[in-house]
């Protein structure tokens, strides 16, 4: 699928090929939850980087998160949270650990997308005390991240449904 998206001012503008189009994963970590508001997470996509097309390049700026996790020594995170640097809307996050691969936040997206038949619910060790789970019986939960994968949980969930 073909996606487009944009920032609020409309400087940037964006598109990309997704396979991973399906918004139902919710990451309720603080860096998600401070950088893309919201109800206390961010739904974050999967795209493939080499399909990336933008416009107005020169209002985008990233932002690499400190990572704090209980326990352990804190690091600073190799994603990079692009914003515009005008209006401040989160754009996409791009890791250079998974070079193919750019995850746009579905907050940005301006195509139309499908209603996800299930949700996960990841970070929940993160989640901020006045935010509401709102779980169906379908829905998996994670203190953390999943095993799954966007890939394939679209495989399992999407295409198995095909």
């Amino acid at each position: 699928m073909k996606l487009k998206g944009s920032c609020s001012c409309g400087k940037v503008k964006f598109s990309l090929d997704s396979d991973e189009y399906y918004p139902y994963q919710l990451c309720y970590c603080s860096i998600c939850r401070k950088t893309q508001g919201g109800g206390g997470y961010a739904i974050n996509l999967g795209g493939k980087a080499k399909s990336l097309k933008v416009k107005g390049k020169e209002f985008i700026s990233a932002y690499r998160a400190k990572v704090k996790n209980p326990g352990e020594r804190s690091y600073q995170s190799s994603g990079e949270r692009n914003f515009c640097k005008v209006c401040g809307s989160g754009l996409w996050l791009y890791d250079p650990s998974w070079p193919e691969l750019i995850h746009p936040f579905a907050s940005a997206i301006d195509t139309p997308l499908p209603e996800a038949p299930e949700h996960t619910h990841l970070m929940l060790d993160f989640k901020a005390p006045w935010v509401e789970l709102h779980k169906t019986r379908k829905d998996k939960s994670f203190k953390r991240y999943p095993k799954e994968s966007l890939a394939q949980w679209h495989e399992r969930v999407i295409c198995d449904k095909l």
